[in-house]
């Protein structure tokens, strides 16, 4: 039964911490007033950007360096295409879901167009596994040894060190504090002198920044190669960033708990109670999806998003 707990566990992490540093990603930019429903395209980018990455230098570097630089080409990536976003949102003070979908739809175009320019087929391998087996000694503590430490990926304390940064910048920093008012009523924060734009351009930047990242989690942890898509994590993480409340702790519980839900679907088979339930395998692959659907249903009407979310910055109106 232990090793049944452990190893759903330690699957939940791989789900998890994509989730976790993508709806964090959101988070710093919805904070700030911009929609960010461009985070699935933006996780395309950082994903193939360090797949392409590690697939061209996986001869050629350590397994180490290929993790540390899939991830920094993934975060260029990220913070490149949130430029545009950023852009076409804030400079030219366009629609803001009309731009996140036109870069949803550009980025899947432009990962499958580069890769069959690259190496013909769309399909990006590298067989390098980042998977570490044991921490040493950290993985002789008991209980927490087994769940944290056996099995995992340096992204997953990185998604945690992201999360706890998080916390810091956005409640107790002055940058923080001007994010956060950029986002609730920027006309009072353009009267006591704050730069608006230059918030938000920031905000969007490091969204961008950690939806790359993101995606290259995403792909490294639950694949060996990027096909041009992350089966609409981006999508997911939206929804466990308004489950969440845009609140960073909030949203690691929202992505716990989604994590799980994408877990079953998956190791439903390692579970004798679900097992013995007889259902079509189909049945369990909805599971994520539905728990999505019931939970924005039910928490919609009570969620409190930034009061400025959305809304056009124009300085000098009141």
């Amino acid at each position: 039964m232990m090793n049944i707990i452990y190893f759903n566990f330690q699957q939940m992490m791989y789900f998890t911490i994509p989730l976790l540093i993508v709806a964090l990603a959101g988070m710093y930019s919805e904070r700030s007033g911009v929609v960010n429903i461009a985070l699935d395209g933006k996780m395309v980018v950082g994903g193939f950007v360090g797949a392409m990455f590690v697939f061209l230098m996986k001869n050629t570097l350590s397994v180490p360096m290929l993790l540390l630089g899939g991830l920094f080409f993934a975060a260029l990536g990220g913070l490149l295409i949130s430029l545009v976003h950023a852009y076409a949102s804030i400079t030219m003070k366009a629609d803001q879901t009309i731009s996140g979908t036109a870069i949803n739809l550009f980025s899947v175009a432009f990962a499958i167009f580069a890769a069959r320019t690259i190496k013909v087929t769309q399909q990006v391998e590298f067989n390098t596994n980042f998977l570490i087996r044991e921490v040493p000694v950290l993985s002789k503590i008991p209980v927490i040894g087994d769940l944290f430490f056996k099995n995992t990926f340096f992204t997953t304390f990185l998604g945690f060190a992201i999360l706890i940064v998080s916390i810091f910048v956005l409640y107790k920093t002055k940058f923080g504090l001007r994010l956060r008012a950029c986002g609730e009523f920027p006309q009072a924060a353009d009267s006591v002198g704050i730069n608006v734009a230059k918030v938000r351009y920031i905000a969007v930047m490091i969204s961008g920044i950690l939806a790359g990242i993101g995606g290259f989690t995403f792909v490294v942890t639950t694949s060996n190669s990027f096909n041009g898509d992350v089966g609409g994590y981006g999508f997911l993480a939206i929804a466990v960033l308004i489950f969440g409340q845009w609140k960073p702790m909030r949203i690691l519980f929202a992505a716990i708990f989604f994590g799980l839900m994408k877990t079953l679907s998956n190791t439903y088979a390692t579970i004798p109670f679900l097992v013995s339930l007889q259902l079509p395998t189909i049945a369990y692959k909805i599971i994520p999806f539905l728990a999505t659907l019931v939970l924005l249903a039910m928490i919609s009407k009570n969620s409190v998003a930034p009061k400025a979310l959305g809304e056009i910055f124009d300085k000098g109106k009141r």
